[in-house]
């Protein structure tokens, strides 16, 4: 059978295709090359002055940013306050560890609560009982159309 030297759409000419065994990229990514996670780590160790109590002292960029986040979540930043926690879950792998601090509720708390369940067993006790089942018989009807043709739209004619 004769060996097809056809040019054309993935078919490059035989002397341009890699050799067998042969690697595209023969020297690699050199190395010390920076990414991304390099580049922004060094950009936040360079020191930077900056003035704290009214006189300047030298620190690295990212512990400006950390003050900054804590000294706007101090002023009540709901947007940094946020930041800042979401940060310290993160780098400090509270997720785990932290459980939820659950306190008691308090005396008008509970009062609160318990009104509300009043009103809202009263609000079932006072709903008429014949559209609870009409609603429930009509939910049903539609489920069996929809079980015998799945194509079929939910109710709506």
């Amino acid at each position: 059978m004769a060996k097809d030297n056809r040019v054309g759409y993935r078919k490059p000419p035989e002397n341009s295709r890699f050799k067998t065994g042969q690697s595209g990229n023969p020297k690699g990514r050199p190395s010390g090359t920076k990414n991304l996670k390099n580049d922004l780590n060094e950009e936040l160790q360079k020191p930077i002055t900056v003035r704290e109590g009214g006189h300047p002292i030298k620190i690295s960029k990212q512990l400006a940013i950390v003050k900054t986040l804590i000294a706007k979540t101090l002023q009540g930043d709901a947007r940094a306050a946020a930041t800042l926690t979401s940060m310290m879950y993160r780098v400090l792998d509270l997720g785990d560890d932290a459980a939820p601090a659950e306190e008691p509720l308090n005396v008008s708390e509970s009062e609160v609560l318990r009104v509300l369940r009043e009103r809202l067993l009263e609000q079932a006790d006072a709903a008429p009982a014949d559209t609870t089942v009409a609603d429930a018989k009509a939910t049903e009807s539609i489920i069996k159309k929809e079980k015998k043709d799945p194509n079929a739209k939910g109710g709506v004619s």
